[in-house]
């Protein structure tokens, strides 16, 4: 494997990028760690004052950056073409579908469409969103699809017959469920494309544990205090901050030797430390729940991205 530096990034002049969820949290960082590569780094996000201030934070980290944003809900599938048209681009080299919601206690939250709020907008949104983008990614040499999921994921089950979490609600339970069902997509997806002949990756990565207290400050995004700094220097041990919690999917975006169908995350235990190849291995190396879950997304959204992205 190709010596990596997390410091020193390759150079993407003239590509395009897409960070769903891009204006806080990791997502945050990938998009400001990609933009200072010269490439134009597009933040998919709800709220245009928060997408405003990463714009602002990342233009006084890396002068001349490329940097917009569009409007994206993906809970709501209705606005997920209009989001993809107002990207006004001809091709889009790599999409980072990072963006998602983590609910903390009860009750169960439904979406204007009638589908539990994490699993939608975690999952469901995406799914749909890869098929609006699909033309774009179609149009760009070696494009990539690089999804988020999480280190929570890989020791949870999905369960087919209740999608929608309707009878077992239980918050942190919906949201691993939601992120392993993003990771057997995005596995799926892969396979798909490679029997299709498509040049496009799909690659998965995991930001192991990122805390807040670890996370450098990125005023006027968020600023870090000195007693949260000072709190979190015992948890520094074993895990990490946000910034580096962005490194596997920069580096899926970045690395022409990732390979599409892999599984990134950081080196060290899973939880911290520089990005590296991970096993396959549990509930994502099975084939037959994701072509299922695949299935029932496309039925779901009415959609398949696979259909058009061959």
């Amino acid at each position: 494997m190709s010596p990596w530096d997390v410091r020193r990034l390759p150079r993407a002049e003239g590509k395009n990028f897409l960070v769903t969820g891009g204006n806080a949290g990791i997502g945050y960082f990938v998009a400001e760690q990609l933009a200072g590569t010269g490439a134009t780094v597009v933040l998919g996000s709800r709220d245009a004052a928060k997408a405003e201030a990463a714009r602002s934070s990342i233009r006084a980290r890396v002068p001349g950056a490329h940097i917009r944003h569009i409007p994206l809900d993906l809970a709501d599938l209705s606005s997920l073409k209009i989001s993809a048209d107002a990207l006004r681009l001809e091709r889009l080299d790599a999409v980072v579908c990072n963006a998602g919601v983590l609910l903390d206690r009860p009750p169960r939250r439904e979406t204007e469409d009638g589908h539990e709020l994490m699993f939608a907008t975690n999952h469901l949104g995406h799914f749909a969103l890869t098929w609006w983008l699909a033309p774009l990614l179609a149009a760009a040499p070696a494009s990539r699809v690089v999804t988020t999921g999480s280190f929570t994921a890989k020791s949870e089950t999905l369960d087919l017959d209740d999608l929608q979490s309707t009878r077992d609600y239980r918050p942190k339970r919906v949201y691993a469920r939601s992120k392993l069902a993003q990771m057997l997509f995005g596995l799926e997806l892969d396979r798909r494309l490679r029997a299709a002949g498509s040049t496009t990756l799909s690659v998965i990565t995991h930001p192991g544990g990122a805390l807040d207290s670890l996370t450098p400050s990125r005023p006027p995004v968020r600023l870090r205090t000195t007693g949260e700094r000072l709190r979190g220097l015992p948890a520094g041990l074993l895990l990490q901050g946000k910034e580096a919690a962005a490194w596997p999917a920069v580096r899926a975006v970045l690395d022409p030797s990732v390979r599409g169908g892999q599984l990134w995350g950081p080196r060290t235990f899973g939880i911290r430390g520089l990005p590296t190849p991970e096993p396959v291995r549990g509930p994502l190396a099975d084939t037959e729940l994701a072509a299922r879950l695949w299935s029932a997304s496309s039925g779901l959204t009415g959609l398949d991205p696979s259909s058009i992205l061959g």
